[in-house]
């Protein structure tokens, strides 16, 4: 269920003029760097657009207490959103379309280019969209032979195991895809990316039965929260 987005003098509203405070906030942002403003001001210029008159900062010092941090916030569910005290179904729209709108802005980095040379590129790609996940997600990315993404495939939702990711299965998806490598990511929801032993287990078995076929696996990237693993930096791809 919506709740309902507050109205021009409604009691959330400070004594500042609304008006005012939101000339002097898009000021700031056309005029300053990248640190201009502060999360929940972002997220207050965010919500200009679907609460059109009124204060929307207690708003967007809600949103962030509510989830912990302006990320957590743009990877909230509308419906999530929608139940925060002076959200409602506009403004929660508006908060998915900006997080719809990085992941794809960051998808593009890293399209029709190699990506063993933009992996800073991937790495940030794969961060927006997994680092907050409360869930295990499994994804294959296929490459062709000039290392380009080919075809982003999830592979699985859940733990990654041989019940929930097959070798066998990710190796002959690789050729009805045409691909000659692949690079592992999940993520961890606790937040640590540490490779658990299935990980490792699991990596190596799938490079195994790649190198049967000259299929390379070039990684398996864990994504934890805020921070990265890498089994092959790690010395743990055989």
């Amino acid at each position: 269920m919506w709740s309902k987005e507050l109205p021009e003098g409604a009691k959330e509203s400070t004594s500042h003029s609304g008006a005012g405070h939101r000339e002097r906030l898009r000021q700031r942002l056309l005029n300053g760097g990248a640190e201009a403003l502060a999360d929940y001001e972002l997220l207050e210029f965010l919500l200009f657009a679907a609460i059109r008159q009124g204060d929307t900062k207690p708003v967007a010092k809600r949103l962030i207490g509510q989830f912990g941090s302006f990320s957590a916030v743009l990877n909230a569910s509308p419906g999530a959103l929608a139940q925060v005290q002076g959200m409602g179904e506009a403004s929660a729209a508006c908060l998915h379309a900006v997080s719809l709108a990085a992941r794809r802005m960051a998808r593009g980095t890293i399209q029709q280019k190699p990506v063993l040379g933009s992996w800073q590129a991937l790495l940030d790609y794969l961060s927006i969209d997994m680092g907050e996940l409360k869930h295990e997600r499994v994804r294959v990315l296929y490459l062709d032979t000039r290392n380009r993404l080919i075809d982003d495939h999830l592979a699985s939702e859940g733990s990654i195991d041989e019940a929930a990711i097959h070798p066998r299965e990710v190796i002959r998806r690789a050729f009805d895809v045409g691909a000659s490598a692949l690079i592992l990511v999940h993520n961890h929801p606790s937040g640590d990316p540490e490779p658990s032993r299935a990980d490792i287990e699991i990596t190596n078995r799938i490079a195994e039965a790649g190198r049967l076929v000259n299929i390379t696996v070039h990684d398996h990237v864990i994504i934890g929260r805020g921070s990265h693993v890498s089994l092959r930096a790690k010395g743990l791809l055989s």
